[in-house]
């Protein structure tokens, strides 16, 4: 037979040599389809990961410029002395704190710090606040998302004469009834944070004994307007208190329980 015959067996062998049989250049088709989607979901994996790393790192960016911002608020307002005091915020399964014993107007966003919920340091050189027992426990405890810690000297000076700062005022009502004094530990301890959660527990901010004060929110802003809220309460305590003959008129737990009601719709919607 004339091998040029496309009949013959050897035109047919030398045809599948050159081109491949039917189903191996099938074959090769979908193994490039294959690989070319798996190159494209990569990808678009790889893509999504890059945005999400990108958010969080610009949404803690944001957080340490506020935390910043509200450090040096509390010095500038007269809560802190130096270096006391020391504010957290939460970002996602961190939390952000001030560093030990660098004062507040040093800080810059090289400086950043931050742990997770247990404590270790995933985030900067700087050592975190020694009183950062304190602060995971409010995290641990209850939904904040901002703690700040003072030294306010009125509020100190309340927690050193009684067990709870009495109802001289409505606005007890945003913390969700009388300002407990949680008994006095070394600070930095977890004997103090214990203390303090057991002072906090139903509340949103408590006295530290022969200390200072924590208060807690969702966010920053709310935390700090509750520090200013508190020593201001503490001062009209005191200074009603102060009057010769005279003893400040108080009120009720239940007309505090109103006012605590009366709150949820305070404000702008939204």
């Amino acid at each position: 037979m004339d091998p040029r015959d496309p009949g013959s067996a050897t035109w047919q062998d030398r045809r599948m040599t050159e081109t491949g049989d039917g189903h191996e250049r099938h074959g090769d088709e979908h193994e490039r389809q294959d690989t070319h989607e798996d190159t494209g979901r990569d990808t678009d994996r790889d893509v999504r990961e890059a945005g999400h790393r990108a958010a969080r790192e610009q949404a803690i960016e944001r957080a340490w410029r506020d935390l910043v911002a509200t450090a040096r608020r509390s010095a500038a307002d007269g809560l802190v002395v130096g270096t006391s005091g020391n504010v957290s915020v939460r970002v996602g399964d961190l939390v952000l704190v001030t560093p030990s014993g660098v004062p507040y107007d040093r800080l810059t966003p090289e400086d950043t710090v931050a742990v997770d919920l247990d404590g270790r340091q995933v985030i900067g050189r700087l050592k975190p606040t020694s009183e950062l027992p304190m602060h995971l426990e409010v995290y641990r405890n209850a939904d904040a998302g901002a703690v700040v810690h003072t030294h306010a000297v009125h509020a100190t000076a309340v927690s050193t004469l009684v067990p709870e700062l009495p109802l001289i005022h409505y606005m007890a009502a945003d913390f969700g009834g009388p300002v407990r004094v949680a008994p006095y530990a070394m600070y930095g301890t977890d004997a103090l944070a214990e203390n303090m959660v057991r002072a906090l527990r139903g509340r949103t901010g408590c006295l530290l004994q022969n200390h200072g004060t924590v208060t807690h929110a969702a966010t920053l802003d709310k935390a700090y307007d509750r520090t200013a809220q508190l020593e201001w309460m503490c001062r009209l305590w005191l200074t009603a208190s102060s009057v010769p003959g005279h003893a400040p008129t108080l009120l009720s737990r239940q007309q505090v329980r109103d006012v605590e009601q009366r709150l949820k719709g305070y404000g702008q919607p939204g």
